[in-house]
């Protein structure tokens, strides 16, 4: 069977006419956020032709620079507890890896060759980054994770390998070469630190300059190899496999397993002949408990929106300065709000999950809070009319003092540093 292979879609423009008019503000602010990262393409064309079907490439997906941070700064990060960061090694065709936390001084020289530095969610602490990956907002905030930056001395890489989601890989800057095959054979070879192919055979390669650009879906496998130093943004999406949504639901249920609780009773039982053998009605009564029990779909509703705006492990908050609830209302009024980066917040129906927990929306100031998920930001004139409703205002005001929100309508560079 012929594969089909990606689309080369350069930087050009559309031919007037042929474009669709944004009708409102949300997708006029989407064609502004993607125009470009798509070549030619438009969202609607991207998501029908290519999400999760097959890969694209795009020449000068962003012409105006796609790196984040220099070269310092995330030696800087990975010097941090609280960000996990892992150095690769092929030195003398031996495959090594070590974890962070990384003093620089640790690290290998860029002169060295195959050595790569991988620094994972980025995006929770360098603002440019966090924008960066605001650019992929035309896909749902549950699907999207976070920014991982790939530093990589010459011939650096992580071998040929698949990931079971889907990875936007932006060359930030220097070359790297890539290339790629259809989901196939996905042994591994024995012994090694890394899960690397045993058997990969490419269909496709390229050369990616800086601001170029390669989307693959989950399952392709794909070996990405640095021309010299260079440094690769990787945009990665979640989706939860069956087992591990799972394992966390079922493991809140024993916790908190609902409705009555009788108990086994054999009252009138005769005396037993064969003690050891398990009773045929204690057998069945157990098998109906497990085969009747259902979980109540609110509680369904509930799980799913904490378990997919759990932070990570490595995520945590500091404490603002503590205020009063008036000083907090007077100065939100005046300066808005934005949502931390490091939060994850999504909404559905009556509730709205942020980091793990869920809120009951007030009726009135519904709105506005599914505005502040959507943009993760309010100005200052929403925030008056989103305080002058009590319940908002004790809602904000308990996720300002845990730091999962913070004041100003847009983020400042403090308010995501370690």
């Amino acid at each position: 069977m012929t594969q089909r292979t990606p689309r080369l879609i350069p930087q050009t423009r559309q031919p007037r006419g042929s474009e669709v008019k944004p009708i409102n503000k949300a997708s006029r602010s989407v064609r502004t956020a993607t125009e470009g990262l798509l070549g030619a393409l438009s969202v609607d064309d991207f998501l029908r032709r290519h999400w999760q079907r097959r890969p694209l490439l795009v020449r000068q997906a962003m012409r105006d620079g796609a790196a984040p941070l220099d070269v310092q700064s995330l030696f800087d990060l990975a010097a941090h507890d609280g960000v996990e960061s892992r150095l690769i090694t092929a030195f003398n065709g031996r495959w090594q890896i070590e974890h962070g936390p990384f003093q620089t001084e640790d690290l290998p020289s860029l002169n060295r060759k195959r050595w790569t530095l991988l620094v994972q969610g980025v995006d929770l602490h360098a603002p440019a980054a966090h924008q960066l990956l605001s650019r992929f907002r035309f896909l749902p905030d549950a699907r999207l994770d976070d920014l991982m930056i790939s530093l990589a001395s010459d011939q650096g890489g992580v071998g040929p390998h698949v990931d079971s989601y889907d990875v936007f890989l932006l060359q930030a800057w220097g070359r790297r070469r890539w290339r790629i095959a259809p989901p196939g054979d996905n042994r591994l070879i024995d012994g090694l630190p890394l899960k690397i192919l045993d058997r990969f055979e490419p269909t496709e390669e390229w050369v990616l300059e800086p601001g170029d650009m390669l989307y693959l879906p989950p399952g392709w496998q794909h070996d990405g190899v640095a021309q010299g130093p260079c440094m690769t943004c990787s945009i990665g999406f979640r989706a939860p496999s069956r087992h591990e949504f799972l394992r966390e639901f079922l493991a809140q249920a024993a916790d908190q397993p609902g409705g009555q609780d009788p108990r086994f009773s054999d009252a009138g039982r005769p005396p037993s002949r064969n003690p050891a053998r398990l009773p045929a009605d204690m057998a069945a009564g157990l098998e109906a408990w497990a085969s009747q029990w259902r979980p109540a779909r609110a509680d369904i509703e509930r799980f799913i929106g904490c378990y997919l705006t759990e932070p990570k492990p490595t995520v945590w908050f500091e404490a603002h300065q503590v205020l009063s609830r008036r000083s907090f209302a007077l100065r939100v009024v005046k300066r808005g709000l934005h949502v931390d980066p490091r939060s994850r917040i999504l909404y559905r129906s009556r509730l709205l999950f942020l980091n793990g927990e869920a809120f009951e929306l007030p009726r009135k100031g519904a709105g506005l809070l599914r505005r502040l998920a959507d943009r993760r930001a309010l100005s200052p004139l929403e925030c008056q009319a989103l305080m002058a409703d009590s319940g908002c205002a004790e809602l904000v005001y308990g996720w300002f003092n845990d730091a999962w929100i913070g004041m100003g309508e847009t983020i400042s560079p403090e308010s995501s540093q370690l």
